[in-house]
């Protein structure tokens, strides 16, 4: 099939799943053979209590393993602590965490990794917290090799609409919501929502969203027209909505979170989901609208402590996670086997930490995490 072809048509039910999560397991499965790979889910990650689920998946990753990972491997995975600092959006491999040769003498690729036969793991992080990501992560056999520039390229691709996908299915959280039912529940959501036509004029808005624009704090009314107050925001939506009159695909990643910043100075974000194409279509029709627009207030989302510490003191990842573990785990040969590399590759990171970090002791090290905690955390 032409990829154009392709694209189009997978895009389209990536934002259907968002309303009908029933459609994911079929998506995913799509989704890795787009990109060329074995398996596929959208799970999401803690990278300080080293702990995680999935919450959709194509069934391809063995229970017995997936159940594994989540109790056992995910604090032996040496790639995680480098994903959590990625760009949201911007897939992450293996190799870019850590080099090729030396992950394939880990614990994690002994034991969880080669009795697969997966090669490789690319991720890209969809959302994030102050602790936790969510993500795409696409799995290659070993028969496949190593994720190359072309697979890279095709999760990119699709990164834009997943994301759109998620954060808009978490806000409206339709679990058992059929798509064609969108038109008569769309009101009972709480978030602020708006569906307008192409040229941005409000053919209908919820309760909170008339709420919002009788404040006038972040959004306004212009001769009909939705109009938000910042005038960058507001071309973006403009674009957004032309755009998503000529479908799913042409939207690509123009308003897939919109920060707004309201008079009061409270932090909002906008979402755009297209209504032209799909099983939306049938709730688009019904109003004469191109798209539906949805604004929350923003949650706050401080920064973790693990990426405080790595950002005061440039410790790489693997520098970052080694110090993490001796505060943890403790001694060199603990956090070696505990991270499943040799004891000196653990004294030439440990160094490193020491030295940019200014302590020369566990101990120093220990009270340095500590003061980097979070003071409200329980």
């Amino acid at each position: 099939m032409d990829e154009t072809i392709e694209l189009s048509a997978l895009t389209g039910d990536i934002y259907d799943a968002a309303l009908d999560p029933t459609l994911w397991r079929d998506v995913l499965g799509r989704t890795k053979r787009f990109v060329g790979g074995q398996a596929a889910s959208l799970a999401w990650k803690d990278a300080v209590a080293k702990r995680g689920d999935t919450y959709f998946e194509d069934n391809e990753i063995d229970p017995h393993y997936r159940q594994l990972y989540f109790e056992k491997y995910i604090k032996l995975d040496p790639c995680t602590t480098g994903q959590f600092f990625a760009q949201i959006g911007e897939p992450v491999c293996t190799s870019d965490v850590i080099p090729y040769d030396e992950f394939r003498e880990t614990r994690f690729y002994k034991e969880w990794a080669r009795p697969q036969q997966l090669a490789d793991a690319a991720l890209a992080l969809l959302d994030k917290t102050a602790t936790s990501m969510a993500f795409l992560g696409v799995f290659r056999h070993e028969r496949d090799g190593l994720f190359d520039d072309e697979a890279r390229r095709r999760i990119r691709l699709l990164v834009p609409h997943f994301r759109r996908a998620l954060l808009i299915g978490n806000l409206i959280d339709l679990k058992t919501a059929e798509a064609a039912t969108l038109a008569d529940t769309l009101d009972g959501i709480g978030a602020g929502m708006f569906l307008v036509d192409a040229d941005g004029r409000i053919v209908h808005a919820n309760a909170a969203g008339h709420a919002l624009l009788k404040a006038a704090g972040v959004l306004h009314a212009e001769n009909g027209r939705l109009a938000a107050n910042d005038p960058s925001a507001d071309r973006t939506f403009a674009d957004a909505f032309a755009m998503s009159s000529d479908g799913d695909g042409a939207i690509g990643t123009k308003a897939v979170a919109v920060p707004l910043a309201a008079l009061d100075g409270e932090r909002y974000v906008a979402h755009v989901l297209p209504l032209t194409s799909g099983a939306r279509r049938r709730a688009g029709t019904s109003y004469s609208a191109a798209a539906a627009l949805f604004v929350r207030r923003a949650a706050l989302d401080a920064p973790s402590p693990p990426e405080v510490i790595a950002r005061t003191f440039r410790l790489t990842p693997m520098e970052l996670r080694v110090l993490l573990a001796v505060v943890e785990v403790g001694g060199v040969p603990e956090v070696a086997v505990a991270l499943g590399i040799a004891e000196t590759t653990v004294k030439t990171h440990l160094g490193r930490a020491y030295q940019k970090t200014g302590t020369a002791r566990q101990a120093e090290l220990v009270k340095l995490v500590a003061g980097f905690s979070n003071p409200l955390a329980p």
